[in-house]
């Protein structure tokens, strides 16, 4: 079996090494209004509250509106 080589872990950073180029770090800026920026800030956590809200009240609805034409026949 013969022995296994070593691994290098060292950068190299001889003449011909691949130059390191900075690191570019892009920032997004919006001028919104005082109610989009509400909603930006709270976007995520109010999304799921009104879905599950417009669900529960359109299923409350159906089943009002088949409780009605059923007891009505």
């Amino acid at each position: 079996m013969t022995k296994q080589k070593k691994k290098r872990n060292k950068v190299y950073t001889g003449a011909d090494a691949s130059i390191s180029r900075p690191i570019i770090t892009r920032i997004e800026a919006a001028d919104r209004n005082k109610l989009a920026q509400w909603w930006f800030e709270r976007k995520s956590t109010l999304k799921p509250i009104l879905i599950t809200s417009a669900v529960v009240i359109l299923i409350a609805w159906f089943i009002f509106e088949m409780i009605r034409v059923f007891s009505g026949s």
